[in-house]
């Protein structure tokens, strides 16, 4: 429950599944990371502040 799913207000079409994919590629990706020591939920944080470390999040594939 990292992204807040339950609250997630999306329900048409292929949409669910597609952000359900999205969540779970992302949510790999920043456990597979090891560069910053933490959480999960802090390592999100900090991607969502920091566009640096978002994109070598990314980079990681």
């Amino acid at each position: 429950m990292t992204f807040h799913e339950d609250a997630s207000r999306i329900r048409k079409d292929n949409a669910p599944l597609n952000f359900s994919v999205l969540r779970r590629l992302f949510l790999n990706l920043l456990d597979k990371d090891k560069t910053v020591r933490g959480s999960v939920a802090m390592k999100r944080y900090r991607a969502g502040l920091d566009n640096n470390y978002l994109l070598q999040v990314i980079a990681a594939i």
